[in-house]
């Protein structure tokens, strides 16, 4: 389980790059910390504590999975 977290104020500053909303962060099945777009259900990783805000590099989440990231805190 990965114990990376972000500061809430630099969470707060971060933005999708495709439609400039926020994000959220979750934790996916593996316990690895992502940030979510919940409007266009994508998901980017965070490597090493960095967010890595690509449109490359995000992947698409599934509705059962969109689900459990909207319930989470």
């Amino acid at each position: 389980m990965s114990e990376e977290t972000l500061d809430a104020t630099l969470l707060s500053l971060l933005a999708c790059p495709q439609d400039k909303g926020p994000l959220k962060l979750v934790h996916d099945d593996n316990g690895d910390a992502v940030l979510y777009n919940p409007r266009l259900q994508r998901a980017y990783p965070i490597d090493n504590g960095i967010p890595v805000l690509l449109v490359d590099e995000a992947r698409d989440v599934e509705d059962a999975e969109h689900s459990v990231f909207i319930a989470q805190d």
